[in-house]
């Protein structure tokens, strides 16, 4: 045994009353010897690991290493399974990005993938390199190994034991009252009292990190016990005009409320993970049977880290291409502590009424070439708006929902009406276009002046910037901008500048474009400004 070249891939060692004993490794098991296991050899076992918890669990002291038991119906042990523990450093590269980001993450993957091994790194990372106060809440000790003296492999990590499973969510919610964390770790989330508590801890501002069973978002997503860590979901009736537009039945499934986790990681392999950065929309996009968009991250063999966008397929999409209205779908997002990067809505005093005289209105927003600008039309009908986004090549994105869209336009007659989704649009921030008709001419023609900006953003050179310098309030504008871009460099999601006039405005939109920033001009003359914010990834 000790002689095979792949011995540190050892994964357990079973031992089964009148079986062999065998070694199990990644794509083996081999014997161990040609004697069948006795009841005295599992006797010896067990009296020499000592006490097993009531999940009937034991570690070896100081090591990661940890002994499950099987029993029959007397309560006797008849197996063993010696789950083989490692430290492996390193193992989080694929998504330290995500855990250092100060959201919470969950960990998905099928038994033995290497949940609880990314998880230990986890803390260590956070607690030794990112200098965080990073408690684990260690349910069988298998993080932190047994024994009273946690594992070296955690680091400055602090390790709570938990008496008895049951009670694990007790301590979560202890381990953040006592002990003033700024990240909670926690091993195998199972139960309806463990999500709870995980959605409180989330509600004070507390990063989480934790793992379940579970191949796929889908998959949590369908578990009545662990759906509310992604939102949960509940039974909605829709109206018959929003039946038949959608083409489904009455009720349906909506998510009930924010997810507990901003971000969902699927463990395919120990190299492979499947990542769903923003957890909300992905399960809006799944219960309504959209594709979803994620990204898979592999680890090459030289070190470096591979990336690709896919598509998962939904089934079959509730939407039709016009009329489109989501009155019902839209709700109010509070933003909490960690939240992923959302596009920023701007906001605006006032209505933009575009019918057929544009001249009244000036739209200095800029934004590069490689940029687009989200757009949601409300009543107006999608293919008309898409065939001239084509016909112009404008960098503009049609979105199918209202909360992710920068611009909101609609027709005069559905703006009168003053539906909820409108309301809602205004009371957020977003900017709403009104045109006069729905007709291909009146939206060519909004497109080529709202855009006609966005389609040369490379008019701005160094000169305009040494121009503007020798005007003296300008000055000072150009310095707020540049204060403005450091702090959404820093973290901060948009950043609402001083009223400035035209000329200003134009530079500041060319000082954001050059920092791949976003950027939109709000509000009337006088006090039409600039605001800032980070583009829509």
């Amino acid at each position: 045994m000790r002689q095979r070249k792949n011995i540190g891939d050892l994964v357990e060692v079973i031992l089964d009353l009148g079986r062999k004993a065998e070694a199990r490794f990644p794509i083996e098991q081999i014997p161990l010897s040609e004697i069948e296991v006795s009841r005295n050899e599992i006797s010896h076992v067990v009296q020499q690991v000592g006490h097993f918890g009531d999940d009937n669990r034991a570690g070896i002291e100081r090591t990661l290493h940890r002994i499950s038991v099987v029993r029959n119906r007397a309560g006797e042990p008849v197996g063993l399974t010696c789950r083989v523990g490692r430290a492996v450093y390193g193992s989080v590269r694929l998504i330290e990005d995500l855990i250092r980001s100060g959201k919470s993450v969950l960990i998905l993957g099928r038994p033995g993938v290497g949940k609880t091994t990314i998880l230990r790194e986890t803390a260590r990372v956070l607690a030794d390199e990112a200098e965080k106060r990073v408690v684990i809440v260690d349910t069988s000790n298998e993080i932190a190994g047994d024994g009273d003296v946690p594992h070296p492999a955690i680091g400055r990590a602090r390790r709570m034991q938990v008496g008895n499973s049951s009670l694990q969510h007790n301590v979560m919610i202890e381990g953040v009252e006592n002990h003033m964390p700024e990240v909670i770790v926690i091993d195998e989330m199972s139960t309806e009292l463990e999500a709870i508590a995980a959605r409180t801890i989330a509600e004070r501002g507390v990063q989480l990190v934790a793992t379940a069973h579970g191949n796929s978002l889908t998959n949590v997503v369908s578990n009545p016990t662990l759906s509310d860590l992604v939102g949960g979901t509940q039974t909605v009736t829709l109206g018959d005009i929003e039946a038949r537009r959608r083409r489904t039945q009455k009720t349906v499934l909506e998510r009930k409320h924010e997810p507990t986790f901003d971000i969902v990681v699927e463990i395919r392999e120990r190299n492979v993970v499947t990542i769903h950065p923003e957890v909300g929309t992905a399960v809006d996009r799944m219960l309504r049977g959209i594709s979803i968009p994620q990204e898979t991250r592999r680890l090459q063999s030289n070190g470096l880290v591979e990336t690709k966008i896919e598509e998962m397929p939904g089934t079959e999409s509730e939407y039709q291409s016009t009329p489109f209205d989501i009155s019902d779908l839209t709700r109010q997002r509070p933003r909490r502590n960690g939240e992923l990067n959302r596009p920023e809505k701007t906001s605006t005093n006032g209505i933009n009424r575009s019918g057929g005289n544009f001249s009244r209105y000036e739209t200095d927003t800029a934004i590069t070439n490689e940029s687009t600008t989200s757009v949601f039309a409300f009543g107006i009908p999608k293919n008309t708006i898409t065939d001239v986004i084509a016909e112009l090549n404008v960098p503009v994105t049609l979105v199918d929902f209202e909360d992710v869209a920068e611009i909101f336009v609609t027709t005069k007659s559905h703006y009168s009406r003053r539906p909820s989704a409108i309301r809602k649009a205004e009371r957020d921030g977003t900017t709403v276009h009104v045109l006069r008709r729905g007709t291909k001419e009146q939206i060519t023609q909004w497109v080529r002046r709202f855009f006609k900006e966005k389609t040369h953003p490379q008019n701005i050179n160094n000169n305009d910037f040494e121009n503007l310098d020798q005007r003296g309030r300008s000055r000072e504008a150009i310095k707020e901008t540049e204060r403005a871009i450091s702090r959404i460099v820093s973290g901060e999601r948009r950043v609402e500048l001083m009223a400035q006039p035209p000329y200003v405005r134009r530079l500041q939109h060319g000082l954001a474009a050059r920092n791949n920033l976003g950027s939109a001009s709000t509000g009337r003359e006088p006090s039409r400004r600039v605001v800032i914010r980070r583009r829509k990834r």
